[in-house]
């Protein structure tokens, strides 16, 4: 009785950590998010101006984050390049979501035969790398930002979709989903109303371990040059640029934006993984 008592309270505590830890990472993660939106509205874009006065200027109390060739403000240029990269990291992570969930809902609601083509497209996509297939797609579509988000949107689907698809199956063999279908309700009332409510956990949790994906994937397209336009202040495009000027003791360029991409997709990417172990069955507390 007392091992039993002591496991119990272990798991318990365990358990209480995690949501600690959840909590405390949840508020960090949106502490980062606000204050990069806030700065990336209140610098405005006077700093992003070419200002040839003030070219190679070192970090110091007047540019914090020290100007480029150019003389733009690094600071101004490292908070928007990391909300650009925010916005459509979050849009593609966001529609990833939806199609895994559809894909899922429709691989265990329509049949053997939707299961098997569904679940043969899976396999297709996870078979090529992301970063090759996201750029074909890019190319495909144009470039720009607007063929990176399809491209982002198109290619991180397949892990979850798995996950969701294995998920739902497992809820349609349970007794008030066969009730439902002996009841006469559609394919889609059992997907929207018996199934779906029940994802929604694994739904946010694979947001949010896509998003951080996403901005890295994001910054690594606008890196090779195939993303948005040179003028743009996106992350990758920073880090590109810089790596001309860092033989010339310029390490700012490089330094700030770096450390900027690291800190947002670490802290989305621990928020993930805490999530993710607190929703997990096998984290539950007996």
């Amino acid at each position: 009785m007392n091992r039993t008592s002591t496991l119990y309270h272990d798991r318990r505590h365990r358990r209480w950590n995690e949501r600690s830890r959840t909590f405390i990472s949840a508020i960090l993660a949106l502490i980062l998010l606000a204050s990069i939106g806030i700065g990336s509205w209140l610098l405005g874009s006077s700093g992003l101006s070419v200002q040839l006065e003030n070219r190679n200027l070192a970090p110091s109390f007047l540019h914090l984050f020290g100007t480029d060739w150019l003389g733009r403000d690094m600071l101004s240029r490292t908070v928007k390049g990391l909300w650009l990269s925010i916005r459509v990291g979050l849009l593609g992570a966001a529609c990833s979501v939806i199609i895994a969930a559809a894909m899922g809902l429709m691989a265990a609601t329509l049949g053997q035969t939707a299961d098997r083509i569904i679940s043969w497209l899976i396999d297709v996509f996870l078979s090529v790398p992301h970063l090759v297939m996201l750029i074909l797609i890019a190319f495909v579509c144009g470039g720009g930002l607007k063929g990176i988000a399809i491209g982002i949107m198109l290619t991180h689907w397949p892990s979850l979709a798995r996950i969701i698809r294995a998920e739902a199956l497992q809820l349609m063999s349970t007794d008030y989903v066969l009730v439902a279908r002996k009841l006469g309700s559609s394919r889609f009332t059992i997907a929207m109303r018996h199934l779906a409510p029940h994802l929604l956990p694994q739904l946010l949790v694979g947001l949010l371990v896509l998003f951080p994906h996403a901005v890295l994937h994001e910054a690594a397209i606008t890196f090779l040059g195939l993303g948005m336009s040179p003028h743009q202040p996106a992350i990758g495009i920073i880090l590109s640029e810089s790596m001309r000027y860092l033989s010339t003791g310029m390490w700012w360029l490089a330094v700030f934006p770096g450390l900027g991409l690291l800190l947002t997709v670490r802290a989305f990417d621990k928020l993930g993984n805490h999530l993710r172990q607190l929703v997990d069955p096998r984290h539950t507390h007996l």
